[in-house]
C-alpha cells in the first residue's frame, strides 16, 4: 500500500531543499568579496562578452601568443553562481577574430563582426552577425552588418534594438550609428555619432540614454609627408533616444576626463555608466603601443550619473587591466572576463566587484 504521507513529506522536503540551496546561492553571490570568482578554460583578451541569466559568455578574442595566429574563434560559458567555466562550440565559420562585440536581447546573444589578421598583417573587418542560443547552445545567422565594423560599442535598447556606435571599418573609423532591429532582422541608421570617429571606445546605456567615451582617432599625415597617426580622443558624448523614433538620437558633448582611455570595460550600473581600466597608450592588438612602447593598463574606475548629469571618480580596481570589450552587470555586481594585465599578460580570470565612492 502506498504511503501518501511519506510521499508528501518527501516532496515538501525536496522543495524546501531546492529553495534553501537557491536562496543561499543568491545570497552568497551578493556576499562574494571582490576578486576572482572563476577561471576561463584558457586565457583570452579582446573577447566579446555577454550575460544570460547567471551565465557569462565569451566569444572570439586573442590567446597568449598575441600574434596573428592567436586570433581565436573559441567560445566559453561561465556559471557565475557556481564559479565554473567550460568550453562551447566555437563560432560557426571557425575564423579567429579580434575586437568583436556581443549583446544580449530576449535571452539570446548577438555577436558582431571583429576583424581578421593575415600573416602579412593585413586586417579585414568581418560582416557576420551570429546569434547564440544558450538553451540549445547553437548558432544562427542574422542579417550582416551593412558596414562591417570592429572595435565598436554595442548597446541594447528596449530589449529589441542593438546600436553599434562608430568603430573601425577596414582602413578607417566611421561615424555611423548602425541599428539592428532584432525583431524584424533588419538594419537602419540612426543619427550619426557627432564626436571624433573612433575605435576602442567604451560606453553603456540606461533607459533611453547612452554615453560614449574616449577611444582612438586618426590624425592625418602632416603636409610635408609621413604617415597618419593614432591618438587618444578625450571626448564623451551623451545620446538621448527619442522615445517615438529609435533612429533619432539627441547628442550633446559632456566634459571629458583626460587622458583618453582605450579599450576600457564599461556597463550600465544603477542608472550610471561605469568605465573601468583601459590604457592611455593606444595599440593595435598585442599590447605594444603605436609608439613601440608597451602599453600600461590602469586601475581607474569612473562613472557618469545620467540623473545628476555629472561624472564621479570611484575607487580604483585592485588590479589594472585593459583590452576589454565590455563589462557585465550581474546581481548588482560588475563582472569582467579575461583582458590584459601588466606586462601584456593575457588573463583567464573572471573578476567581480562593486564600484565604491572614492
Amino acid at each position: 500500500m502506498i504511503n501518501f504521507f511519506n510521499i508528501k513529506l518527501s516532496f515538501i522536503l525536496a522543495i524546501t531543499l531546492v529553495f534553501l540551496v537557491t536562496g543561499c546561492a543568491a545570497q552568497n553571490s551578493k556576499d562574494m568579496p571582490d576578486g576572482i570568482i572563476a577561471h576561463l578554460p584558457a586565457p583570452i583578451t579582446n573577447n566579446a562578452i555577454a550575460l544570460v541569466g547567471d551565465t557569462a559568455y565569451s566569444f572570439a578574442g586573442l590567446h597568449v601568443g598575441k600574434t596573428w595566429q592567436d586570433a581565436s574563434p573559441n567560445a566559453y560559458a561561465c556559471g557565475l553562481d557556481q564559479g565554473i567555466c567550460r568550453t562551447l562550440l566555437p563560432l560557426p565559420d571557425g575564423v579567429g577574430r579580434l575586437a568583436a562585440i556581443a549583446a544580449t536581447v530576449q535571452g539570446k546573444v548577438y555577436i558582431f563582426g571583429g576583424y581578421t589578421v593575415a600573416e602579412d598583417g593585413a586586417e579585414k573587418s568581418t560582416p557576420e552577425v551570429w546569434i547564440f542560443n544558450p538553451k540549445e547552445e547553437n548558432y544562427a545567422r542574422a542579417a550582416d552588418m551593412p558596414v562591417p565594423v570592429d572595435d565598436v560599442v554595442a548597446l541594447v535598447y528596449q530589449d529589441r534594438y542593438i546600436y553599434l556606435v562608430s568603430g573601425w571599418h577596414d582602413t578607417g573609423n566611421v561615424d555611423l550609428v548602425q541599428v539592428l532591429d532584432t525583431k524584424e532582422n533588419r538594419w537602419f541608421n540612426a543619427n550619426t555619432y557627432p564626436g571624433n570617429p573612433v575605435f576602442g571606445h567604451a560606453g553603456g546605456m540606461t533607459g533611453h540614454t547612452m554615453v560614449i567615451c574616449d577611444g582612438v582617432k586618426i590624425v592625418p599625415p602632416p603636409a610635408d609627408g609621413g604617415r597618419r597617426s593614432f591618438v587618444g580622443s578625450a571626448q564623451c558624448w551623451r545620446g538621448d533616444i527619442d522615445v517615438s523614433d529609435p533612429a533619432a538620437i539627441n547628442w550633446r558633448q559632456l566634459r571629458s576626463l583626460p587622458p583618453a582611455h582605450y579599450r576600457m570595460a564599461s556597463t550600465a550600473y544603477d542608472e550610471k555608466i561605469v568605465f573601468i581600466g583601459g590604457t592611455a597608450n593606444p595599440y593595435n592588438y598585442n599590447g605594444i603601443g603605436y609608439d613601440d612602447a608597451p602599453s600600461k593598463p590602469v586601475k581607474h574606475v569612473w562613472a557618469y550619473d545620467t540623473n545628476k548629469d555629472k561624472f564621479e571618480i570611484l575607487q580604483d580596481m585592485p588590479v589594472a587591466s585593459m583590452d576589454h570589450r565590455g563589462a557585465l552587470l550581474w546581481r548588482e555586481r560588475i563582472v569582467i572576463l579575461g583582458g590584459m594585465a601588466e606586462d601584456q599578460r593575457v588573463m583567464n580570470e573572471v573578476r567581480i566587484f562593486s564600484p565604491q565612492p572614492r
